[in-house]
């Protein structure tokens, strides 16, 4: 006896909606961050760079947060990747020239490391250390700094900011010798359009010997990226070093 094929139900099944998409959250299940305030000072003495960081953290999640990726990429040569991938082979970024050093409410952050590359660093900042734990609770806010340094054979000629959380002001000061004569100038660059110059200009003061550039935004479009450049007038052009402080 043949039996008949019944009729194909699966052609009139609902297809199953997609599942939504994940935002990128390194960060614990029920934890969300805001930056209300994000300071970055960039200072060269004519050797090498050394940036100093400040965040105000707030947590409006649910859960407490004890940790605070931060990375470091560089790349001298970016329209030549054999030849940056060859010249950090060579000279890699090391944990002793970076010298990090972290603090929040007082207290030292220990700090672990997430990734470790030629030219490019992933770093765990850690809300305790050897004395106690001190994390970042719902509803509470905290600043945060740390600083590391990178000599001008590995660094270079712009500095460029990644809006990776939600930021409500981002500020960007450079400080250079003045006999330098340094000038700057800047770039915006958005998920959905290529780089244009800045709405705002950097605001130039002199300090002494230093000469220094600042700008400030409020509300910065997530995931955009903002390039500060300059170019010293008193000093003959050389090969410039490129990278990226985050």
């Amino acid at each position: 006896m043949r039996l008949r094929a019944g009729p194909d139900r699966s052609r009139h099944l609902p297809a199953a909606p997609p599942a939504p998409r994940r935002p990128e959250q390194p960060y614990a299940t029920g934890s969300a961050l805001v930056v209300e305030h994000d300071a970055a000072h960039l200072k060269y003495d004519g050797r090498s760079y050394r940036l100093t960081m400040r965040r105000l953290l707030r947590n409006t999640g649910t859960e407490p947060v004890t940790r605070y990726l931060i990375r470091v990429s560089v790349d001298r040569y970016p329209g030549d990747p054999e030849r940056s991938n060859a010249h950090y082979r060579a000279h890699p970024l090391t944990w002793d020239e970076l010298a990090l050093t972290a603090n929040c409410r007082g207290e030292a952050m220990r700090w672990q490391a997430k990734h470790d590359r030629d030219a490019f660093k992933e770093v765990w900042l850690l809300f305790d250390n050897e004395h106690g734990r001190f994390p970042l609770y719902p509803g509470e806010s905290v600043w945060i700094e740390y600083a590391y340094t990178v000599g001008d054979d590995k660094w270079g000629n712009w500095f460029q900011r990644a809006v990776r959380l939600p930021t409500e002001q981002l500020e960007v000061q450079l400080s250079f010798p003045a006999d330098l004569n340094p000038v700057v100038w800047g770039t915006e660059t958005s998920m959905t359009a290529e780089a244009s110059s800045l709405r705002t200009p950097p605001v130039r003061s002199d300090d002494g010997d230093l000469r220094q550039f600042t700008w400030v935004t409020a509300t910065p479009a997530l995931h955009a990226r903002y390039r500060l450049e300059w170019r010293f007038r008193a000093r003959p052009e050389r090969d410039t070093d490129q990278g990226e402080f985050r």
